[in-house]
């Protein structure tokens, strides 16, 4: 062999190596991602806007996302605690609602077990009502709360989730008794808009993005958005300046189980880090109505520590958690 030869066959092994080591590497991952929820809600959606964007941003060569619902996530940390413990490939979505569910279930396993990986978006609540309502805004449902609390209706997701907590401050806002409240939880957004649209409840809770079809279809009304101010091109206006004082947001995220390796979390952040940068990531989160609210692994970590002890505290405060 020429000593040209030798030279050009070392630059393409030196060439292998470093693409070994960036984004071609990624692109070889299969990834796993559990919803640990059923079809039709945010995590689902999470988990399948992941599965879309991490395979177009060429993180992943593959992406299974499964469905592990219940409790409010608890059945499903408890699934990628026990089982999928060392797995480098699996990856779970999660967020606020886990939090306060697994306060309120005494969940043996907590959010102190999993590898914490990124901090994805956060999205604005909004509360519904069917079109047909006699409730057309903040002050009516406040009014209906007032009078009799147990005759108010709440179809949202997990109990201690998010639209538990929205629903909780909103009666304590209205100067009712938040530990009274009559709140159904619901596993899947699917189900629980079936039981708003059949006018089964008398208001609904959910993120922006998982009722604004509806909204602007007429069949839904939103009395009032949990945002600071409003949001840019939506005509609807927050609790604060009709007078409720409910600012809350619901943020999602992405963990991994325990016991990776140092080099598995790298990855597993890696890819993660190529999807929320790419333009297929960008793309969903305007189409979603979803907010970009990344933190990568370590700044999560110390953030969701944080968090754990905030929604201890609101939970206690609206009597959904006792001592």
């Amino acid at each position: 062999m020429s000593s040209k030869s030798k030279w050009i066959g070392a630059a393409l092994a030196a060439v292998s190596g470093l693409a070994a080591l960036g984004q071609p590497a990624l692109a070889q991952m299969e990834l796993k991602i559990m919803a640990p929820a059923a079809p039709g809600g945010g995590w689902d959606q999470t988990a399948r806007a992941m599965q879309h964007a991490l395979v177009a941003a060429g993180a992943a060569r593959s992406v299974q996302v499964t469905n592990v619902p219940g409790a409010g996530g608890t059945v499903g940390i408890a699934q990628l605690v026990n089982s999928a413990k060392g797995d480098g490939n699996q990856l779970m979505v999660n967020g606020f609602v886990m939090v306060g569910a697994i306060l309120l279930n005494k969940a043996p396993v907590t959010l102190d077990r999993v590898t914490p990986i990124a901090r994805l978006t956060q999205e604005t609540q909004v509360i519904v009502v069917p079109a047909e309502s006699p409730i057309k805004n903040a002050k009516d449902l406040a009014e209906a709360v007032k009078t009799n609390i147990a005759k108010v209706t709440w179809a949202g997701g997990s109990a201690g989730g998010v639209d538990h907590i929205t629903a909780a401050l909103f009666a304590a806002a209205a100067g009712a008794d938040a530990t009274k409240i009559n709140y159904i939880p619901f596993s899947g957004g699917g189900e629980s808009l079936a039981a708003i649209l059949g006018a089964k409840v008398t208001a609904g809770i959910s993120g922006w993005g998982e009722y604004e079809g509806q909204i602007k279809a007429g069949k839904l009304r939103a009395v009032g958005l949990t945002s600071p101010q409003r949001l840019p091109g939506i005509d609807v206006p927050t609790f604060k300046e009709q007078g409720i004082d409910l600012v809350i947001t619901n943020w999602r995220s992405v963990v991994a189980p325990p016991g990776i390796t140092a080099a598995q979390e790298k990855a597993l952040a890696e890819a993660v880090n190529a999807m929320v940068t790419s333009p297929a990531w960008k793309e969903i989160l305007k189409q979603k109505g979803w907010d970009d609210a990344y933190l990568p692994a370590a700044e999560f970590a110390k953030f969701l520590k944080d968090e754990q002890v905030r929604v201890n505290d609101v939970l206690r405060s609206v009597g959904l958690v006792k001592s």
